[in-house]
């Protein structure tokens, strides 16, 4: 839906923190608008100063709890804190199930809080597609810290590092035991790791477990060793302590560089994104997906079809 205001209007409502056009604005974002990069380009200068943090791990790790009690402890801080909820997709309406924010009702309601939950979309990294740029619009809005939470598939969700400034892995004592298999994925990205549930049974045998695994990383006197916080989010027990480690992780990036490197890096990637997804829809034209059918019943491989497209001339479309 295309709002009837002029663009330079729209742009300075979702920077004066508008809330109804911040969200009727997201939708055309998340929807794939081309006419919002006009407007995503003058909010551009207003993007960089919110700190975004992922929360990240398994199923049942009580990452959405811990989303709430951490969002609730930043605004006691005097923070505006975003949240970006990813959901699984709908396989009816393709949207979002929505389940995060009905668990998150507690702070729905304050206007320091804007919660957006957002459908995965088919996405295998457990943020949506759209999850970076919708950040990049509640950035310019004024939020001060913008928090990810995926919707928790496993090892596949590593694309958080690169959305993210401070990466948290959430984990419970039931983990302990699939620790070393979880090592070549979730176990290398995370700045921070919460051993959630920590009231359980056997979770200081967990705790062991994953000290254990940390001492084998690579380690000096110069990088960042994640530190483990045992919580009881429900509780609230731990959080404290879990938004004092986002506070160090956040001084460590800024004291040797790391924070300029991350956002860096992330604009590059959301460059060739956005060019990869440019030229996509400029190769796929009607005569391309003509001739690819064509050439698909013909007894060639994959590859050859593919280069035979790559060398075809649409006269009335060039890339």
């Amino acid at each position: 839906m295309t709002l009837s205001i002029p663009e330079s209007d729209l742009a300075e409502k979702i920077i004066r923190g508008d809330r109804r056009t911040l969200a009727r604005f997201i939708s055309r974002v998340e929807c794939g608008d081309h006419d919002a990069e006009t407007i995503l380009s003058r909010l551009y200068p207003h993007v960089g100063r919110a700190y975004r943090v992922g929360i990240t791990g398994p199923p049942g790790a009580g990452k959405s709890t811990l989303t709430n009690k951490l969002t609730m402890r930043f605004r006691r801080a005097g923070k505006k804190v975003a949240v970006i909820a990813v959901d699984p997709t709908s396989p009816f309406t393709g949207g979002a199930l929505l389940g995060d924010r009905i668990r998150m009702n507690e702070i729905a309601l304050d206007e320091g809080i804007f919660i957006r939950s957002m459908a995965t979309r088919g996405s295998l990294g457990g943020l949506a597609q759209k999850a970076v740029e919708v950040a990049d619009v509640l950035d310019a809005a004024g939020f001060d810290i913008i928090i990810f939470e995926t919707v928790g598939v496993g090892q596949s969700e590593l694309d958080i590092v690169k959305a993210a400034d401070t990466t948290i892995v959430a984990l419970v004592p039931e983990s302990g035991d699939s620790i070393q298999a979880m090592k070549a994925g979730l176990m290398e990205i995370a700045d921070i790791f919460v051993m959630n549930k920590a009231d359980r049974t056997d979770s200081d045998k967990a705790v062991q477990a994953l000290e254990s695994s940390l001492q084998l990383r690579d380690h000096t006197a110069e990088s960042w060793l994640p530190c483990i916080v045992k919580t009881v989010s429900i509780e609230g027990k731990g959080i404290d302590q879990l938004r004092e480690q986002i506070e160090g992780h956040r001084a460590y990036l800024e004291t040797n560089g790391g924070l300029q490197k991350k956002r860096r890096q992330r604009e590059t990637e959301f460059i060739k994104k956005i060019i990869a997804e440019k030229w996509q829809r400029a190769f796929w034209t009607e005569a391309r997906e003509h001739e690819l059918n064509r050439l698909a019943a013909l007894p060639h491989s994959p590859y050859h079809v593919a280069e035979q497209l790559l060398n075809f001339a649409d006269p009335a479309h060039r890339l």
